[in-house]
């Protein structure tokens, strides 16, 4: 049987969609629940989150990250299915990040060049490099298992958005401990987090998601 009409059978097939997306849900369920326990145990709140939740840095860090966080989960429920048109799915990806990119412009316009660097930086970058990847390895191995029950066109790119998915949920759990609240700081320090975690999962779905 030719891959185009074995993409066609399995498209046809109501019972993959319907079964994906029970696994899935099981796979964010599951990951979320690890991340969070991970997150309690060993990073938690930062302790003044009642007071700078309101404050216009934070605010936009944590709604940032948890817009990530949903469109690439919205994403990923159609990454599976053969023949399922993914270009609006993939579009709201932008959304997060142009707006991350208006913030980091207007974060340079009221912040003065010469604290610039120090914004960029931060205090804690180590840390955000660390916890990122390390809440993001529950959704991750969750989302590729997960996705063993689908047939990606693509198993290179539904693995990096399932990296993507997975690393814009530990962004959006680690947004509520970091103290570092400037754009420039998200920008820069989430983003590569969140970039190795979505390479990493290209890397790993290219050979787990073949078939």
């Amino acid at each position: 049987m030719k891959t185009d009409d074995l993409i066609n059978l399995l498209s046809k097939d109501t019972k993959v969609p319907a079964r994906l997306d029970h696994v899935l849900g099981i796979a964010i369920g599951v990951g979320f629940v690890v991340s969070c326990l991970f997150f309690f145990a060993r990073i938690g709140i930062r302790p003044d989150i009642e007071t700078m939740i309101a404050t216009a840095r934070v605010f936009f860090k944590v709604a940032v990250t948890l817009a990530l966080a949903l469109t690439a989960c919205a994403l990923l429920f159609r990454i599976g299915r053969p023949g399922v048109p993914l270009k609006a799915n993939a579009t709201a990806l932008l959304i997060p990040l142009l707006v991350l990119a208006v913030g980091v412009i207007v974060e340079l316009y009221v912040v003065p060049l010469s604290s610039w660097k120090a914004s960029m930086v931060g205090r804690y970058s180590r840390s955000c490099m660390i916890y990122i990847p390390l809440l993001s390895l529950a959704p991750l191995a969750a989302f590729l298992w997960a996705l063993t029950f689908s047939a990606p066109e693509r198993p290179a790119l539904a693995g990096a958005v399932a990296g993507l998915a997975a690393s814009g949920i530990a962004a959006a759990l680690y947004a509520w401990h970091c103290p570092d609240d400037s754009p420039l700081f998200v920008a820069t320090w989430y983003v590569m987090g969140i970039a190795i975690i979505t390479l990493a999962g290209a890397a790993i779905g290219s050979r787990v998601l073949r078939w």
